[in-house]
Order: structure tokens, then sequence, then C-alpha cells
């Protein structure tokens, strides 16, 4: 764990405080398929051939080994970021309210820092939100009326809490900052901090890419504050505000690939700005407050309403805001905006229903993949008794299939919220049961039953197959699959952690053979079409959405195949294995 209270002024040395913790090493998860091989008793109607089909299941798990043991089942999580900016009164307590409502976005480490505008407060540590800032008594330390929040999934680094975020620098002004996305040109940043191109030759002591962004940021107000000193009729100490947008520009000249960022700069007042192309998710709120407008910048605006806030706009793709030190908000374009081409994963799996991002509400959007997926069903003439979601993000979709087909809507898997993460299992027999704990299928719902079971999304698959197998023991006489999104085909280099190819259940496969490693009855994926269609009606103003995990057509542009495959062998937070066994970092 880590805490500081330090001077928050240019450059004074921030001094940490660091408390030595034993963090419990967490297991990656192996989801084996092997058991399931043998398991499979019958022919079932995807059109594969039962040696075919068993020669695909070996292939699938030989791919899994290749792949290294999996940190989850379903490794699709990123960062949650938010900022509070309040005239009085500590802001602690609506950053962590905030920070439960984005715990979706991040379960392995949390963090924040305050300010009161002399000093900085700060404390991260692995765990989730609840349990990092777990004492009130403690929570009460981080005064100030300024702060921001972050709960982190690992997509850029290792699981350490040296990496939990807040960033600091010291010089500049003395910088906090927060992060979601992934660089994709962390690599060269990083020489270029590193070199003499860099003002002072600095030292990263993370593998993070937000630090690299930080000191990206921080090198770039240094190179506006040598601006000004070298113009006689620029004081630097008046022009603070005008030197973080102009670093704002610089940066966003330099940066590659998906950055949604908020900051504390001292001096200056808390900082958002967003990538050109507008990838990942910010949302700007405003309440009203005795001594006048009080601010919330975050990831979603889920997290507006337990703290009383209202959503006013999305942050603009290329925008920087900075709300000053009196509470007044200037806003500035330091990128002019590339095409707006938020992440389509956000709206299928990340974002809570009850957000809206883009000016798109995430629950429509997934009723309405779910009724453009039932027209799709109708043309297979699969006889279906009921419709069931795998819980908990397919519920929209899986309503408004049974709406379409006026079929029954069953909850006939029960999920238990209360079990923690699958640890790496010995063996086959072990593993199913990691996932019982998690999953209980229902004889009184599925016996003699043929069902359609609605999941937003498959990976892996591996998950899937155990479900499938599950459905079947609580009486189903047949299991039919539909995907809400596509397959998924390719990886994401902006911050959705699935970064290898070999990973995924739709690797080098069709539809039927995917349908017969799952072990399902027939199998029916949504079309990529379908997802921007949905996307554009809601909002018109919409042209394109980042769904290159889908179709490989990367926004950025740049992604070639040799980074492809570097990502591939490092694997974006992953901790370094040892014949399958985590180390320590």
């Amino acid at each position: 764990m880590m805490r500081s209270t330090c001077p928050a002024a240019g450059g004074r040395m921030c001094v940490h405080g660091v408390q030595r913790s034993m963090h419990r090493q967490r297991p990656t998860t192996v989801a084996g398929m092997a058991g399931f091989r043998g398991g499979v008793s019958r022919m079932s109607s995807c059109g594969v051939r039962r040696g075919e089909f068993h020669a695909l299941v070996d292939a699938a798990v030989a791919r899994q080994r290749v792949a290294g043991s999996l940190k989850r089942n379903m490794g699709t999580k990123m960062c949650g970021i938010i900022g509070v900016h309040k005239h009085a009164g500590n802001a602690n307590v609506e950053i962590y309210e905030g920070l439960l409502m984005l715990q979706h976005r991040g379960q392995d480490s949390a963090g924040m820092v305050t300010t009161d505008g002399y000093k900085f407060h700060e404390y991260k540590a692995n765990g989730l939100v609840k349990d990092v800032f777990n004492n009130q008594e403690f929570l009460n330390t981080l005064d100030g009326s300024v702060g921001i929040g972050h709960v982190r999934y690992p997509t850029a680094g290792t699981a350490s809490a040296q990496e939990a975020q807040p960033f600091f620098v010291n010089s500049p002004l003395g910088i906090y900052l927060i992060h979601n996305g992934n660089l994709t040109n962390t690599a060269e940043l990083r020489k270029m901090l590193e070199s003499s191109t860099s003002f002072f030759n600095r030292h990263l002591r993370t593998t993070s890419d937000s630090e690299v962004l930080l000191n990206i940021f921080a090198d770039e107000i240094h190179r506006a504050h040598q601006k000004c000193l070298l113009d006689a009729a620029c004081d630097p100490n008046r022009k603070k505000m005008d030197m973080v947008f102009e670093a704002g520009e610089a940066a966003m000249r330099l940066l590659e690939g998906a950055y949604s960022c908020i900051c504390l700069v001292k001096g200056v007042g808390m900082v958002a700005f967003r990538d050109p192309h507008g990838i990942r998710p910010l949302v700007l709120g405003k309440r009203h407050g005795e001594n006048g407008e009080e601010w919330c910048v975050a990831s979603e605006d889920c997290a507006f309403g337990p703290i009383g806030f209202e959503r006013v706009r999305d942050v603009s793709p290329g925008e920087m805001i900075v709300i000053t030190e009196d509470g007044k908000l200037v806003s500035r374009e330091c990128h002019p905006p590339k095409e707006l081409s938020p992440c389509v994963f956000e709206y299928i799996y990340l974002s809570r229903p009850d957000s809206i991002l883009n000016d798109i509400s995430v629950y429509d959007y997934q009723l309405g993949l779910g009724t453009r997926l039932a027209h799709k069903i109708m043309e297979k003439n699969w006889d279906i008794d009921l419709v069931c979601p795998v819980p908990d993000g397919s519920r929209p979709a899986a309503i408004q299939i049974s709406a379409e087909m006026q079929l029954p809507y069953r909850e006939g898997l029960v999920k238990n919220r209360y079990v923690g993460r699958t640890f790496i299992m010995p063996d086959q027999r072990m593993r199913e049961m990691s996932v019982r704990r998690k999953l209980n299928a229902m004889p009184a719902v599925f016996s003699g039953k043929n069902v359609l079971l609605v999941d937003d999304s498959i990976v892996r698959g591996t998950t899937m197959s155990q479900i499938v197998n599950m459905v079947r023991r609580a009486g189903a006489a047949k299991v039919y699959l539909a995907s809400a999104s596509p397959p998924v085909r390719n990886p994401n280099v902006y911050g959705v952690d699935m970064p290898s190819r070999k990973e995924f259940v739709a690797h080098g496969l069709t539809e039927d053979e995917i349908c017969k490693v799952l072990g399902a009855d027939g199998l029916l994926y949504q079309t990529v079409e379908d997802l921007v269609q949905v996307g554009k009606e809601l909002n018109p103003t919409i042209k394109r959405f980042e769904a290159s995990c889908f179709d490989g057509d990367y926004v950025t542009g740049g992604i070639t195949e040799e980074y492809i495959e570097k990502l591939e062998k490092t694997g974006r937070g992953k901790r370094p294995m040892d014949r399958g066994r985590p180390i320590e970092v």
C-alpha cells in the first residue's frame, strides 16, 4: 500500500511514505476444455461430424495451452476514472461513492488523491474500493475539496500496487494523473523520455503506459515554460493555464492510441482531456452548490447520480477542460477532432446499462442488439421453448429477444455474487466445480426444454462450453446459443485486456466449428454491420465505431502485424509466468 501527504508545489520534492504490505498473489485462471471432449455423448446439429468435432476440441485445447494461463474467464475490463471539484468541504466521500459506481471497470486496485490547494493527500492499494478505503477515520485524512480517483484493471504493466493510479510528478508544478485507455506507441515515447530529447532525461519507475503519458504531459509543460521565459512579455506565474493548454496540444500530437485522462495540476486546477478519436468515454457533470457550480468528470455518468451531479455532456474528442481553482470551467480544442469513433465494446459489455455515452443510452443500445438478433434467430427456424440470459450483461438483449419472438423469458442461471475469482485448479473436475460455484443451472427451468442461451459476447469460450454442459445436465433437451456481438478474432489495443488471438475460441474456426467446440445445438452471432447500425440509429452523428476486435480495422492506424505479435508475446497486464505459476515482479 502507498500513502503520501506531500507539498503540492512545483520544485519541491514529494516524499511518499511507502509501507510494505503483503499483496496476495492472484493466480490466473485456466478454464480447461480437455474433459469436455469425452463428455459429449451425442451428435448436435452444427454441421460437423463426430471425428471432426474431436479434432476441433483438441485444437482448441492446444490453443488455450499455447496462450498460457488466463487471468480471467473473460479478461475484458479496463479502468474507471472520476474527478470532483467542490468549493467547500472534502471531496473524498463523493470520490469514494463515484468509484463504487465505476467498480465494474476495474477490480485489481483503487486509488485517490485530494488537495486543499496546498498539499496533496494520496492513498492507493490493490483491492476493491470498499476494501482499500475501508476505514472512515483514514478516509477523513484525505481532505481537500478537489480530488481524483481511479479503479484499475491492468492493461499495460503489471498488477503491482506500485502501478496503481494516480501517478505523480513533482515538477513542473506538481501533477497527478489518472488514465483510462492504452497508448500504442509507448515504446517510442519511453525511449524519447529517457533520452536527451526530454528536458530531464526522465526516469520511469514502472512499465505502465499511464506513467509514460504523465511524463510526456509534464515534459511539454516544461517546454511551454521555457518558451514563456524567452518572451520578456510572458510571466510564467500568470500563464500557468495557458502553458497547460499548450502542453495538451503538443502531447496530443505525440500520443497515439486511446486515452481519457483527469489530472490535478498545482496552481491550475483539475484538468480533463480525451484523445482525438474519442475511443474511451469521458463525461462532464455539474451541480449547483452554495458557493457556485461544482463539477465532476467521470468515465461514465452512472457515477453522477449518487453524488448529486447531473450530466452536462461528453468531453469532446481532442478537447481539454480545465476547472480552475476557483471553480470556473475553461475549454479548448487541443487537437482537431478526428472522426468520433467510440469503442463499440463499451456498449456491448464494458459500461453499465444505466450510462449514456456519446449521447447513446447503453441500455437502449443493448435492446437494439436484441431486436436485430431476434430477427436473425427467427430465420433459423430453431424450435425454442424459452430464452435465458447468461448473467449479467446479456439481460437487456435477452429480454428484447424474448419480446420480439414472443417466447418466455426465464432466469435459469443463478449467479453467486459472493464468490471471488477462479484460481488455477489442479484438474478438470476442480475447474468445472469452480464454474458451478459461480453459476447454478435450475432443472425447474431447463428440464425437457429447448433453450436459447443469450450472452453479450463469447471471447475465449471456455466458460461458455461448461455452461452449455451445465444446462444439459439440468435436463435441457437442446441448447442453442446467441451472441449479441460478432466473433472476437482480433486483439483490442486500446485498453481492453484480450490481446492474444490464440485465446479466442473463434480463432481460425468457422461458426459451425465454434458451435461444435462449445457443444451447442446451434450458434448465432450478431454481425458487425448490425452493431454499427444500432449505434447510428441512436446517434446519427457518429459515422464510425471502433470495432477492431471484430473487424480488424484499427481507427488510429499504424497497428502492424509486428506490433500485434509483440503484444501477444508480452501480454498486457500479465504477470511473468514460470511454468504456469505466477512469480514475483
